[in-house]
């Protein structure tokens, strides 16, 4: 039987599709294969269930308290990096947090709540990788699978896929996203690098920094500043969307710097600029103020994230917890019994309070002595009275200040002497007087320093007072407390607080 040359053609190209489809089917599973790592089963009970945990547990919510971002890179074995946490010390981590109570969110309840929703819960954490590294899908995904949790990615776009298997590759990505377990963010495309910023070639932040032109001998415009980095981000933003997932809300800065550390001010203001027409918030792990998540971080639209490297036990990671953990003021009604909760900051390198109640040691015959009181989980107190005693004044020898608002854009120090109470506003990087009031003179004095909204009102001895409107509101007007005390005679003695209360106004109160 002879066939048309039509015919002869159809059964070669059956023929051709027989021979090739097994070597077709094996090229695509060694592409799969390439695109997506095998996992390994999590360290702890129930590591042989792939399944594990299934979706993340939502739980009972219980109202109050601010989360607590944690800022992880990259979970894997055998690793030298001090940023690679082991399967087995984060598999410990997880069960120490689910053991206190603690709950995950998703990406879309901590933007609900910097956008003015309620607190998630009393104890909740937001937990963060930076770089989208290959650990995730490999060890992560099925640790956070065990402990019904979840997380955030913030990727480095341009490097998704590439150095396989170092980074994520997409295939991993929709797995990771499809679990339920997962939410991707931006971390850039492509400017989580240091470039040279002047013909001497010192290297800062391609996102930070205005970077030198080698060709044109000289540094970015300001302008030209601004198009390149809005392009990268409007870059990340494309190709996180274009692989179906959702239009990233938050940001991490590379190397953990942030708009408050760019090099210049000009482009302090646009990167600002361009992250807030983009994100809700950038986060990042270093600050030139405490800034956890809360109405100060919503207001600045930045958050301070807590580090988790390979030398984080789970102590530490439980001790950063509580002091991050924000508390008002009606839960520290005696700060100075809680040495615990107070931080020197005169430079010092001294701790306890002994210096500011006269217990001693002194910083020495004359000199400064500063402490401030819970920063980061008094961030956003307002609308709260301190009530202080002092004792051991000396005419133009020695005074003692406390600060409220402390860490906010607009913090009021009263200084208090033997014969004036002074209140002082920084302006310019410096303390300017913006009120006095004669006192009659004494060694000891009792003063009250109301924080209610936009205004703080200073009461001395029931009679001298200064009432100053805020220049910063809202969250940037919130912040705790701090202490001074000064001696500047070489034969006298030190002041001391002899005591300090705190408790809620009354319009907190109510």
């Amino acid at each position: 039987m002879t066939h048309s040359a039509p015919t002869r053609a159809l059964l070669g190209l059956l023929a051709l599709t027989m021979v090739c489809a097994p070597f077709y089917g094996a090229w695509r599973y060694d592409e799969f294969r390439r695109a997506v790592t095998a996992q390994e089963a999590p360290p702890g009970p129930g590591a042989g269930n792939p399944a594990a945990g299934g979706p993340p547990a939502q739980g009972r919510r219980a109202e109050g308290a601010a989360p607590v971002v944690l800022a992880y890179h990259d979970i894997g074995r055998d690793s030298r990096s001090r940023y690679t946490v082991t399967p087995a010390a984060f598999d410990a981590q997880l069960a120490a947090l689910a053991k206190a109570g603690y709950r995950t969110l998703s990406s879309e309840e901590f933007v609900a709540y910097l956008r003015g929703g309620p607190a998630p819960g009393s104890r909740s954490v937001f937990l963060t990788f930076d770089d989208g590294t290959h650990g995730l899908w490999v060890h992560a995904d099925r640790i956070l699978a065990a402990h019904r949790m979840r997380a955030a990615a913030f990727l480095i776009t341009r490097a998704v896929g590439s150095h396989r298997p170092y980074y994520l590759s997409w295939e991993e990505i929709g797995r990771m996203a499809r679990s339920g377990r997962w939410d991707f963010e931006s971390h850039t495309h492509d400017l989580h690098r240091r470039e040279a910023v002047d013909g001497a070639g010192h290297r800062s932040s391609a996102l930070a920094g205005r970077l030198w032109l080698p060709g044109e001998e000289r540094k970015e415009t300001v302008e030209e500043y601004r198009r390149r980095i809005e392009a990268d981000l409007d870059r990340s933003i494309g190709d996180i969307t274009r692989h179906g997932l959702p239009a990233p809300k938050l940001f991490a800065y590379p190397f953990s710097e942030s708009s408050g550390r760019a090099a210049a001010l000009p482009t302090n203001r646009v990167l600002r600029a361009a992250l807030a027409e983009r994100f809700v918030a950038a986060l990042t792990n270093s600050s030139d103020r405490p800034l956890p998540a809360g109405r100060r971080a919503a207001a600045a639209r930045e958050v301070q994230r807590v580090e988790i490297t390979g030398r984080t036990g789970v102590g530490e990671l439980l001790a950063a917890l509580r002091d991050w953990t924000a508390v008002p003021p009606a839960e520290c009604p005696a700060p100075l019994t809680q040495p615990r909760w107070w931080r020197r900051d005169d430079r010092s390198h001294a701790t306890g309070l002994g210096a500011l109640t006269g217990e001693g040691p002194h910083p020495g015959r004359t000199g400064y002595a500063a402490a401030a009181y819970r920063r980061t989980s008094s961030a956003d107190w307002t609308d709260y009275t301190v009530d202080v005693r002092v004792d051991g004044l000396r005419e133009s020898e020695n005074n003692v200040g406390l600060v409220v608002r402390e860490g906010s854009l607009d913090p009021v120090t009263v200084a208090l002497s033997l014969s004036y109470v002074r209140v002082l506003e920084r302006r310019g990087g410096r303390w300017h007087e913006a009120g006095r009031r004669k006192l009659t003179d004494a060694a000891g004095h009792r003063m009250r320093i109301t924080v209610e909204g936009d205004r703080t009102v200073v009461v001395v001895d029931g009679g001298a007072r200064i009432e100053r409107a805020a220049r910063a509101t809202g969250g940037d007007g919130t912040g705790g407390i701090a202490v001074s005390v000064r001696n500047g005679d070489p034969g006298g003695s030190w002041p001391r607080f002899t005591s300090l209360a705190v408790r809620p106004s009354a319009a907190g109160a109510g």
